[in-house]
């Protein structure tokens, strides 16, 4: 494995609000509740949990977590925030647009922390600066690096012609998919888009990707497509399709290539000090959304070999991380 070095910063309101301004009231014990894709002991909220003690919020001592995750039953979610705030929690941890619109309107008065893809675009909150209402947190600009990846697996893979993006309706929008297609088509590549909105509906989108005839698949960013993520990368091995994803992790389990924010930095770096500021006092409508400031360019060799490329020279060395 080769990895070129790097600095990771951490957005700028991270660094200016005091955390030191307000702090915890002892003896109390503080309720977070989570409502998630995936299971609290995936890797990067093992990171938030982990800065979160080190920040003075210890799990069995002074904060209780109450997590449901959804999997593939994203219908879930809104009994799940339900059930958060009839339990009258402290604060809602949620991602996604559709989460966070159900933790929204479930409550008014409850924190909601969210990480999505752009919180103010998608209306959640008012501005970065100062977001009002209940609801603060991350905008990880996934969405908005999809055409930034194509054009990477267009290098990643020479001669291509023909490729194919994976897109949820709930995370993507028109006018984005629109952008992919029509900047296929300024480099000569017909790009066909395939929609899923639903886990179920994966298996037979890949196969119909790989139907088409297509050489490579973008996968959009998505919490359903990030949460079935093993499934996607099981499905295009078995079908030899090459494929490139929104989070760097993606392609150390096994992924082609990837492109984008670190997801244990963000929840380490800039989610659990979020958290922290909302448990010691600070008001969410006042509390700047955070934006991630690194992105990485990982690219799994092992992978390409299995699929048959040779992935140029030229490309590799441009890698933060390149997994022989």
């Amino acid at each position: 494995m080769r990895r070129r070095a790097f600095i990771t910063l951490v957005g700028c309101a991270s660094l200016a609000w005091p955390l030191a301004a307000q702090a915890q009231q002892a003896g109390r014990t503080y309720r977070i509740g989570g409502v998630a894709v995936g299971p609290r002991t995936a890797p990067h909220f093992v990171a938030m949990f982990d800065e979160l003690r080190r920040l003075g919020f210890v799990e069995g001592q002074n904060l209780t977590i109450d997590w449901r995750s959804y999997g593939p039953r994203v219908d879930l979610i809104p009994e799940f925030v339900a059930e958060l705030v009839n339990a009258k929690v402290d604060m809602i941890y949620i991602s996604g647009d559709l989460g966070i619109r159900a933790a929204q309107r479930a409550t008014t008065t409850i924190p909601i922390i969210g990480i999505t893809e752009d919180m103010v675009r998608s209306g959640l909150v008012n501005s970065l600066a100062r977001p009002g209402g209940n609801t603060s947190g991350l905008s990880i600009l996934a969405t908005e690096l999809n055409g930034k990846r194509q054009e990477i697996l267009i290098e990643a893979v020479p001669g291509l012609r023909r490729m194919a993006a994976l897109a949820d309706p709930n995370a993507t929008v028109p006018q984005q998919l629109q952008a992919l297609k029509d900047a296929a088509r300024a480099r000569g590549i017909e790009l066909s888009i395939h929609r899923v909105a639903k886990a179920d509906e994966i298996p037979g989108a890949i196969d119909a990707v790989k139907a088409s005839g297509v050489a490579a698949l973008n996968v959009l960013a998505s919490p359903v497509l990030y949460g079935n993520g093993q499934i996607i990368r099981q499905r295009v091995a078995a079908l030899r399709l090459p494929a490139i994803y929104p989070f760097p992790e993606e392609a150390e389990e096994g992924g082609f290539v990837a492109y984008g924010p670190r997801l244990v930095h963000l929840y380490r770096e800039l989610m659990a000090p979020q958290i922290v500021k909302l448990l010691r006092g600070a008001r969410p409508a006042d509390l700047p959304i955070e934006q991630p400031t690194k992105f990485e360019l990982v690219i799994n060799l092992k992978t390409a070999k299995a699929l048959g490329l040779t992935v140029p020279e030229s490309f590799l060395i441009r890698a933060d991380e390149v997994i022989e």
